[in-house]
């Protein structure tokens, strides 16, 4: 993990979430009424935006107390994570309504821009991120065919 993570996860007193942990904090966010905030930084590798989110993420967090817990996911993760948070850019903050994605933000960000983005996903009619289609086969048999 880079010492800019590090330093995030110690100042800012985020948990360090990977797909086992993910259930468990995203589920805990729930039972507060609050949505999640999660960081998925591309470890700072050839990303200079990722110091920057590094740096708004904890004021964001201090912005929407109330209704948003932020969370780091862990370096090795990410890649397995992207395709369920629909994160495919680093870095990227995903705003999470119970276990689904509501709304991904990647890059770096006006202050306004992000506060603006942010209101529309806490909103409880914006709609969530679906999944990927995949073909659907439907198999009937009949007796006597």
């Amino acid at each position: 993990m880079s010492p800019l993570l590090r330093r995030l996860i110690e100042r800012a007193r985020l948990p360090l979430v990977d797909e086992l942990s993910l259930e468990a904090f995203l589920d805990g966010v729930s039972k507060e009424r609050a949505q999640a905030l999660l960081f998925l930084s591309g470890d700072g590798a050839n990303r200079p935006e990722t110091g920057d989110v590094a740096v708004v993420l904890p004021e964001l967090l201090s912005h929407f107390s109330d209704r948003l817990r932020g969370a780091v996911i862990a370096p090795e993760a990410e890649e397995r994570l992207r395709p369920r948070l629909h994160a495919y850019v680093s870095p990227s903050l995903v705003v999470m309504r119970g276990r689904v994605p509501v709304g991904v933000m990647p890059k770096i960000w006006d202050w306004a821009d992000y506060i603006a983005k942010i209101e529309g996903f806490l909103d409880p009619c914006a709609p969530v991120l679906a999944g990927p289609k995949r073909p659907q086969v439907e198999i009937s048999f009949r007796a006597g065919a």
